[in-house]
C-alpha cells in the first residue's frame, strides 16, 4: 500500500482505527463520511477528510484511489461503495484489513483468532472466552464488536497471542478471507434482515465463521446446526445444553462436560456458570469449545468461568422494591434475546419496543404471553408489538407511547429520558410481590437512544428514583 491512496468510508471508532496501520503502511489515507464532525477527527489524525457528498459530486475523485476500506454498517448498495464498485476499486472492511495486516506479520507474529458470532450471547461468550484465556495465562484481548477495534488489539505490547474476535453480520460480509483458528455460530434468529435483504444473505455471514480450523455450532439452534454439515473448517464440533455425544460439549450430571477435545472431561458445575441459566451454561459451553480447540486446560476453562463477571445491561437487576425484581436486559436487541430473559421470570411486567429491523415478534408474544401481567410498549416499532399483544396475548393490558408524527427519530436526548421515566412508573404501578419488570425490549435503540447502554442507563436511574409508593397502583396511572 505505500505510496497509495487508501479511502476510509466512515470516519466513526472502526473507520478511524484503520488510520494508524494504514500509515504505518505507508498508504496516503483519506476518509469520507456525511458527518463534518467525523472528517474533522481524521484531519486531527493528519490525514485527508472530505464529505461524502463532496467526495461523489467530483468526477475524478476515485481515480487515485487504490482501496475502499469501508465500515461495517454501510450496505453494498452505499453511494460510495457503489462508485467504488463502478470504478473496480476493491473493497475490505475493517476486519479484513486487520486480518491481512495480522497474517503480513505487520505487528508481530500472527495470531490466534477464535471468531464469536450468532444473533445473540456473542458479548457475553467473548468475555467469557477472553476470561478463560487469561486463566491460562494466555496473552490475550477481546476485541471487534466487542469494543475494542481488531487493529487496535494488534498494536498492543505485549503482542498477543490469542484474539478473542466478536463479529457481527456486517463485519463477516465484509471480510471474505478471515480463516480463523477457530469460530463458533452460537445460534441464529431473525435480525438485521432489512440490511441482508433476508434470512439467506444474514446466515451467509454468519457461515463465514466456519471456515477456518475448527467450527462450533450450537447444536440446540436449528438454523446453527444446520450449518454444520456444509462449513468448510477441518473439524466440527458442536455443544447443548443435553449430554453431549462424541464430538461434542454438553451438560451431565450437572456438570458441564466436554466430549471433543476430552474423554467426558468435567469442566466447571453448571450452577457456577453466570448469568444463570439456559442461555448463560450455552454461551459458557461455546466459549469453553473454542478454548479447548487450541488447548486450553480444562481447569483454566472453569477457572476462567468462574472468575468472569457479567457485564451491564445483560440481565442485570438494578433493584428489588417492595418485592418487585426490577431487571435490566437492554442489551436484548432482538426477539431471539428477549426471549432468554422473559423465560426466566414467572410473572413479568414487560417494557418493549425501538426498532426492530424487519423482525416479526409474534412467536415470541405468543410464547411468553402466559407470563404477562402487563406490557408497556414504546419507541418507532412499538405498535408492532402492540398488535401482537392484542393477537397473542388479548387479556394483558397494554400502555403505548406512540412514535409522533416523524418517521425516523422517535424521541432524542430528553425526551427519551422523559419516556423512560414515565414507562417504567406504568410498569411499577402494574406490578406485584414476586413480579419483575422487566426491559427487554426486542429491538435496538437507536430510534430513542445513543444506544442499548444509554437505553439500560436511561431505565437504571428511573428505577432508582421510584419510591415504595409508586408500586402496585394501576389505578394511578399518568
Amino acid at each position: 500500500m505505500s505510496g497509495r491512496t487508501v479511502l476510509v468510508a466512515g470516519g466513526r471508532v472502526s473507520g478511524l482505527a484503520t488510520v494508524g496501520p494504514l500509515r504505518d503502511l505507508g498508504a496516503e489515507v483519506l476518509v469520507t463520511d456525511s458527518d463534518a464532525g467525523a472528517v474533522e477527527k481524521a484531519r486531527a489524525l493528519g490525514v485527508g477528510g472530505i464529505l461524502q457528498d463532496d467526495l461523489l459530486a467530483d468526477d475524478v475523485a476515485f481515480d487515485d484511489i487504490a482501496l475502499v476500506v469501508t465500515s461495517p454498517g454501510l450496505r453494498p448498495d452505499a453511494q460510495v461503495l457503489a462508485a467504488a464498485t463502478s470504478r473496480g476499486v476493491p473493497i475490505w472492511g475493517d476486519v479484513e484489513l486487520s486480518w491481512r495486516v495480522d497474517r503480513a506479520g505487520v505487528y508481530g507474529p500472527p495470531t490466534q483468532w477464535l471468531v464469536v458470532t450468532g444473533t445473540n450471547g456473542k458479548t457475553t461468550t467473548t468475555s467469557m472466552l477472553a476470561s478463560i484465556l487469561d486463566s491460562a495465562g494466555l496473552v490475550g484481548a477481546a476485541c471487534g464488536n466487542i469494543g475494542l477495534p481488531i487493529l487496535d488489539a494488534l498494536r498492543s505490547n505485549p503482542h498477543p497471542a490469542v484474539l478473542a474476535v466478536e463479529l457481527s453480520s456486517f463485519q463477516l460480509f465484509w471480510a471474505p478471507s478471515v480463516r480463523p483458528a477457530a469460530g463458533v455460530v452460537l445460534n441464529i434468529a431473525e435480525d438485521h434482515l432489512d440490511w441482508h435483504g433476508g434470512m439467506d444473505g444474514y446466515t451467509q455471514s454468519k457461515a463465514r465463521a466456519l471456515t477456518g480450523g475448527v467450527a462450533v455450532v450450537g447444536l440446540d439452534d436449528a438454523r446453527a446446526a444446520a450449518l454444520a454439515p456444509t462449513a468448510g473448517a477441518d473439524r466440527v464440533v458442536g455443544f447443548r445444553l443435553g449430554e453431549p455425544a462424541t464430538g461434542e460439549l454438553g451438560i451431565v450430571q450437572g456438570y458441564l462436560v466436554d466430549q471433543a477435545f476430552g474423554d467426558a472431561e468435567r469442566l466447571v458445575r453448571a450452577d457456577e456458570v453466570v448469568p444463570s441459566g439456559p442461555a448463560g451454561r450455552m454461551d459458557a459451553l461455546a466459549a469453553a469449545a473454542l478454548a479447548r480447540s487450541i488447548g486450553v486446560s480444562a481447569e483454566a476453562v472453569a477457572d476462567g468461568l468462574r472468575t468472569y463477571q457479567v457485564g451491564p445491561h445483560r440481565a442485570a437487576v438494578v433493584r428489588v422494591i417492595d418485592g418487585v425484581t426490577f431487571v435490566d436486559d437492554s442489551k436484548a436487541t432482538n426477539p431471539h434475546a428477549a426471549r432468554s430473559s422473559l423465560l426466566a421470570y414467572d410473572r413479568v411486567v414487560w417494557i418493549a419496543g425501538g426498532l426492530l429491523k424487519g423482525a416479526s415478534v409474534d412467536a415470541l408474544v405468543a410464547e411468553i404471553a402466559p407470563r404477562l401481567v402487563a406490557a408497556v410498549v414504546i419507541g418507532r416499532d412499538g405498535t408492532q408489538i402492540a398488535q401482537a399483544l392484542s393477537r397473542h396475548a388479548p387479556d394483558v393490558p397494554v400502555v403505548t407511547y406512540p412514535p409522533g408524527d416523524d418517521t425516523g427519530v422517535t424521541h432524542v436526548a430528553e425526551d427519551a429520558e422523559v419516556v423512560m421515566r414515565a414507562a417504567v412508573r406504568d410498569a411499577a404501578r402494574r406490578a406485584e410481590p414476586g413480579d419483575a419488570v422487566l426491559l427487554a425490549p426486542a429491538a435496538a435503540s437507536l430510534d430513542m437512544f445513543v444506544d442499548y447502554g444509554h437505553r439500560g442507563r436511561s431505565f437504571a436511574a428511573a428505577v432508582r428514583s421510584l419510591t415504595e409508593a409508586e408500586i402496585g397502583h394501576p389505578d394511578e396511572q399518568s
